[in-house]
């Protein structure tokens, strides 16, 4: 499988760096850290999710799992460690390109917005630090994940199939149940009101926006 995708990705054009196991790939990462990594959750040496919480404790790069592994507790486990996207094997090799493609896009956004202020609230997605009148707020990678994708667009309404695209990918855009059971824990743990949302604002029927204003 690694060596079909080094020539598939090679012809569109990209340039590849290969690991065969866990520790070979964060090797990997240290020394070049890529604009985009693919990782399979079945690696000879250690959990595959081992690797997404390492190198998500270090950087934003974009992470799109490929694994034969189809049950939705593995696929919610990858994308709570931080995980961008999830294949399941097999697939085809222009849908991985066209997702390769959308996690590049997402990428370059993240490190243009490394610390956003909005109002008495600081996203800081280098050190995934949340804090609220300089308190922090301890979010899972999931939950900082969606807080960033509203604090880059202060004031204006996300679609729900935008926040899954952006947070889960291309593969959860109909999964609008699924963002409001993350929206409503992310909530309780930045709002003064659960019950009364005020940070984040529900726009009926279409998605959510984070309030730009001071005063919550």
């Amino acid at each position: 499988m690694r060596k079909v995708l080094l020539v598939a990705l090679q012809r569109h054009g990209y340039q590849v760096v290969e690991a065969s196991t866990g520790e070979q790939a964060l090797m990997r990462f240290r020394e070049v850290q890529p604009n985009v990594m693919l990782l399979d959750l079945g690696l000879p040496d250690m959990d595959g999710v081992q690797v997404i919480s390492t190198v998500r404790s270090q950087h934003e790069l974009p992470i799109i799992i490929l694994s034969a592994r189809s049950e939705e507790q593995q696929q919610i486990r990858a994308l709570d460690a931080g995980a961008n996207d999830y294949v399941t094997k097999p697939f085809r090799e222009g849908e991985l390109m066209a997702r390769v493609r959308a996690a590049l896009r997402y990428g370059p956004r993240l490190r243009e917005r490394r610390e956003l202020t909005i109002g008495d609230m600081r996203v800081d997605a280098i050190q995934r630090r949340v804090l609220i009148r300089d308190v922090e707020i301890e979010l899972t990678p999931t939950e900082f994940k969606l807080l960033h994708v509203l604090a880059c667009e202060p004031g204006q309404v996300l679609t729900h199939g935008q926040l899954l695209r952006e947070v889960w990918g291309p593969n959860r855009v109909e999964d609008v149940q699924y963002l409001r059971v993350y929206m409503k824990q992310l909530r309780r743990k930045i709002e003064d009101d659960p019950s009364q949302p005020k940070r984040i604002v529900t726009a009926l029927g279409v998605g959510y926006r984070l309030n730009p204003a001071s005063d919550h």
